[in-house]
């Protein structure tokens, strides 16, 4: 039951584009006791039917640019092997206060930032 919730709420955040590996992650780590490269890789597997569904609905509803994002797809490739090949060779516990200092700098961004008129 524990995974069914942590799974609920990461897709939930997923399919608000926020990126649910901000939920999975830790909540694998920290409650089911996973070393954070399982954790990660678990993320990655959870990620693509989680992306299909946000993505049909995105489209859907014409929120996708795509004259932007062939190019975030072609950076975020290039990223990908250089991250995968870094989180396989650094120490579990390293990484995750990576992770978590990642997120604290994502968080302490998003709590200061100015909001934007529509």
């Amino acid at each position: 039951m524990k995974l069914f919730i942590i799974g609920f709420l990461s897709g939930i955040i997923s399919g608000m584009g926020i990126g649910g590996g901000a939920i999975l992650i830790p909540s694998l780590v920290l409650f089911i006791s996973l070393k954070q490269q399982e954790a990660q890789g678990i993320n990655l597997i959870v990620f693509i039917p989680v992306a299909i569904v946000a993505l049909i609905i995105h489209f859907k509803e014409k929120n996708i640019d795509f004259k932007y994002a062939k190019w975030i797809i072609l950076g975020g490739l290039g990223g990908a092997v250089i991250g995968s090949l870094l989180a396989v060779k650094i120490n579990p516990h390293s990484l995750k206060r990576y992770f978590g200092f990642f997120l604290l700098l994502i968080g302490i961004y998003e709590f200061f930032k100015k909001s934007r008129p529509n």
